[in-house]
């Protein structure tokens, strides 16, 4: 392999988005899958729909504990062993969790240990290593990761459901633990490498692309970093999309589901999202790579709040998959944007950590509206308390991340 591994004029770096982009299918897939578990966990361990979404919501916050770790982890012991780590836990906790039979038991299990597996296993611990294979195409590397995402939700969420109309949620979560193991531990293994040729993906003779680091950035620590406005301009955003994604993933389908439609409907409504994000995640990364990223940011957040609205009002099948498909078209991409923009104001140095913790400001908002979502039913019998503001929150959001730097910005 040549320095600037390179293969025959293949770039050795897209294998790792390869593999990037399926283990964040896995990873997000099972995350935002609950919903097909959620109703079946709930009757059949005599758990109400406030203490399992309590639980959940639980996990939602140890998925952001770990975020900071898994990012300090990659930085100083490598990515391949917090991937490594991280699906061992995963396998664990899956088997822990088809055992128990308590809410504590259940709690640790799901909430806890798997939650925190997960979070080793996220695309905290992948974007480092992305941006630094990556620097002419970031924005694409980190899209085609984000589609991955998309594919899980959308691949997963009817799978999960069928699996579990057929075999029970039990075996189903035993199933995926098996196909979890079976395809992360060779793809970190084999294809995760964190030495990046210095030119990335530069063409050869090319210069970096403008903007990028700040010089008054290049200095800061991580401590600092957190100070600064732009951070904390992408940390609410995602909190808006935690809460926003998460509520969706959790109580998507059973708010479908309490207004007339039957299970594996509410399933490919849910799934159709993420189906269409695939393919929107291809121009929406060529166009980050292009257009200023908090533009493109700003779009996301507006017309997915839209579209909370719209799953709210839908009556009939055909509109559940037009506001579906219309909110696909731009489900997908906040996350990688936002790291983008971490990497273009702070660097790569610094891009994982702070990235970590902006991630745990993500899972804030997803602990909240995955217990709203649950609290606010059982006390009030509808789904406009939890939905209803969670297309507020995009709207704010929207407007926020307006007022972020564009490249070349000096804090």
């Amino acid at each position: 392999m040549s320095s600037d591994r390179r293969i025959g004029g293949w770039y050795f770096g897209w294998n790792i988005v390869a593999a990037a982009t399926i283990i964040s299918l896995l990873t997000v897939g099972m995350r935002m899958g609950i919903g097909p578990f959620f109703l079946p966990i709930a009757w059949d361990l005599g758990f109400s729909r406030s203490l399992l979404a309590g639980i959940v919501a639980i996990g939602m916050l140890c998925y952001g504990i770990g975020m900071p770790l898994a990012g300090h982890l990659a930085g100083t012991r490598g990515t391949r062993f917090v991937l490594l780590l991280g699906t061992a836990m995963v396998v664990v906790a899956i088997v822990w969790t088809t055992l128990a039979r308590d809410p504590i038991s259940f709690l640790l299990a799901f909430g806890v240990l798997l939650s925190l597996g997960f979070s080793f296993t996220s695309s905290v611990a992948l974007t480092p290593v992305l941006c630094r294979w990556f620097k002419r195409q970031r924005g694409m590397a980190l899209f085609f990761m984000s589609t991955g995402s998309m594919a899980g939700i959308a691949i997963l969420t009817p799978v999960f459901a069928y699996a579990i109309g057929t075999v029970g949620w039990r075996n189903t979560l035993l199933g995926f633990a098996a196909v979890f193991a079976l395809l992360i531990f060779p793809a970190a293994w084999l294809v995760i490498r964190d030495d990046a040729p210095a030119s990335a993906d530069l063409l050869p003779g090319a210069a970096a692309p403008p903007g990028g680091l700040a010089t008054s950035a290049a200095g800061l620590s991580w401590r600092q970093a957190v100070c600064t406005g732009p951070f904390w301009k992408v940390a609410l955003g995602l909190f808006t999309c935690g809460y926003s994604m998460n509520l969706l993933g959790t109580h998507g389908v059973p708010m479908l589901m309490d207004h007339g439609f039957d299970s594996m409907t509410s399933s490919l409504g849910i799934g159709m999202i993420g189906l269409v994000a695939i393919f929107s995640t291809l121009a929406l990364g060529r166009l980050s790579d292009i257009l200023p990223r908090k533009n493109i940011l700003a779009a996301i957040y507006l017309i997915r709040g839209l579209g909370f609205f719209a799953l709210l009002l839908v009556s009939t099948r055909g509109e559940l998959y037009a506001a579906a498909a219309i909110g696909g078209l731009v489900w997908a991409g906040s996350v990688a944007l936002s790291s983008a923009i971490l990497a273009d104001v702070y660097g790569t140095r610094l891009v994982g950590i702070l990235y970590g913790w902006s991630f745990l400001v993500h899972q804030v908002g997803a602990m909240i509206s995955s217990w709203l979502g649950g609290w606010a039913y059982d006390a009030y019998g509808s789904h406009w308390i939890a939905f209803g503001s969670a297309g507020a929150l995009l709207l704010a959001a929207a407007a926020i991340s307006l007022r972020l730097p564009a490249r070349g910005f000096t804090l």
